[in-house]
């Protein structure tokens, strides 16, 4: 048995009264055991003094691209379909087994670094297999799954798949590591969208994630054109399409959800849909903003993801939850989007959306020990007089503000080194597999 007891720390619960103590926290095995004031150490085997420091729970984001870490910086000013034929697809294709795995490792380290715990991360055709590698061994909560992809257009060779194939190859994944760790790595089904996926493989997916339980992490109505495409194709929206499919559950994660009619925004409230708001990703990609206060106005299920590095281009979920609330303000006013509703979405409705609201999300005994200190004692986030931490840390905080992070338990990251990785190896070898990539696409 490990114990590590925080002290003296000011303690944003996220509770269900939202509680901001000052106090311990005592951590036992993968678990909080104890919160109060004055506990006692002689026992424990770890002692952390964050006097001065507010503890928050680990941010949960629910749509991540493990594999596209590589290519940050090689996407940029480009709208979505052309950002996916002309850059992501040829690089995704190029992937190998050492870039996958690279790739993962440096996008775990930022969100480690940046205080998330757990993502929803959704990888490419082929290798995936080292990225579930990367995520055992780096110490964060996921929930993952290959891409699915068996159609398309412009769609390099190398990712298109038999159907057969990209749903024998999913299940293989799911039985070597949904559950691994105690469930700290689950399984999700991942067709890329509508515009890459028959109708036949979408129907299989239905029928695994009803037999095995899990989640299906997909992307919807992003784009106006990506729209148009599935309309064509089938007479219907994407989440009508997803809904006549059976898809549309309290199991399914939708990425960005821009463009939504009224019909969609109902079965997303009716169904218990899940919606992952992406607002870096949308506006670097002119996808357009969402209606997100229309959702949670409506009690749909609403969290925040950054996407991928290339399209963001970070994986920080302070910049996602700074954008969250000030896009909507200028549109529905300044109370649209308050900081302790973008702070939410970050932290328990996340933990809601993969279905781990007793678990994880926010502060409280019994619950898993995901947990990131920062350290607010800086210019950009004085006066701390009278203020509310929620605001400080929405508003003002940054990623540079996060000294520690815990997951399940683990010290993942402590006074910004990290425990489980080699830093300085994974920057380098980041460097020398993108080169690797670029010469096989000719992309420069």
């Amino acid at each position: 048995m490990s114990t590590i007891l925080i002290q003296n720390a000011q303690i944003v619960t996220m509770n269900a009264e939202e509680t901001i103590v000052t106090g311990d926290i005592l951590i036992e095995n993968d678990r909080i055991k104890e919160i109060g004031q004055g506990l006692h150490a002689a026992s424990a085997d770890k002692i952390i003094d964050a006097a001065n420091h507010t503890v928050i729970p680990g941010f949960v984001q629910t749509h991540i691209h493990l594999c596209q870490t590589l290519f940050r910086g090689k996407g940029d000013d480009l709208e979505l379909m052309d950002w996916l034929r002309k850059r992501i697809w040829p690089l995704e294709a190029a992937h190998d087994q050492e870039s996958i795995y690279y790739s993962a490792m440096l996008g775990i380290g930022e969100l480690v670094e940046s205080g998330t715990t757990t993502i929803v991360d959704m990888e490419t055709v082929h290798h995936a297999d080292f990225a579930f590698q990367a995520i055992a061994e780096s110490g964060i909560r996921a929930v993952s799954g290959k891409v699915m992809m068996d159609k398309g257009s412009e769609v390099p060779a190398a990712l298109q798949e038999k159907t057969a194939d990209s749903i024998q190859q999913s299940v293989d994944l799911l039985e070597k590591w949904d559950q691994f760790d105690d469930g700290r790595i689950q399984y999700a089904f991942s067709p890329r969208f509508v515009v890459s996926c028959t109708e036949e493989l979408l129907k299989e997916v239905k029928v695994l994630s009803d037999k095995y339980k899990t989640f299906v992490h997909t992307h919807a109505s992003e784009n106006k054109t990506e729209i148009e495409i599935v309309q064509q194709e089938t007479g219907m929206r994407n989440v009508v399409y997803l809904d006549h499919l059976g898809l549309a559950n309290d199991r399914l994660i939708l990425a960005h959800c821009i463009w939504l009619d009224e019909e969609e925004k109902r079965i997303i409230k009716e169904k218990g849909v899940h919606v992952s708001h992406c607002p870096g990703s949308n506006l670097k990609l002119a996808s357009g903003i969402a209606e997100t206060p229309h959702l949670l106005h409506n009690h749909a299920s609403v969290s925040l993801g950054a996407d991928g590095a290339p399209c963001n281009n970070n994986l920080d979920m302070f910049n996602e939850m700074r954008l969250a609330a000030l896009i909507q303000k200028p549109i529905h006013g300044p109370t649209a989007m308050d900081a302790r509703t973008v702070f939410r979405m970050a932290t328990i409705g996340g933990a809601k959306a993969v279905g781990l609201e007793t678990e994880i999300g926010s502060i409280e005994v019994g619950k898993k020990a995901d947990i990131a200190i920062l350290n607010l004692q800086n210019f950009h986030t004085y006066p701390s007089y009278d203020v509310d931490p929620v605001s400080r840390i929405v508003y003002s905080a940054t990623r540079a503000d996060v000294v520690t992070t815990i997951i399940n338990g683990r010290i993942i990251m402590e006074n910004k080194i990290m425990r489980t990785m080699d830093k300085q190896i994974i920057l380098k070898e980041a460097d020398t597999s993108i080169r690797r990539l670029l010469k096989r696409t000719n992309i420069v």
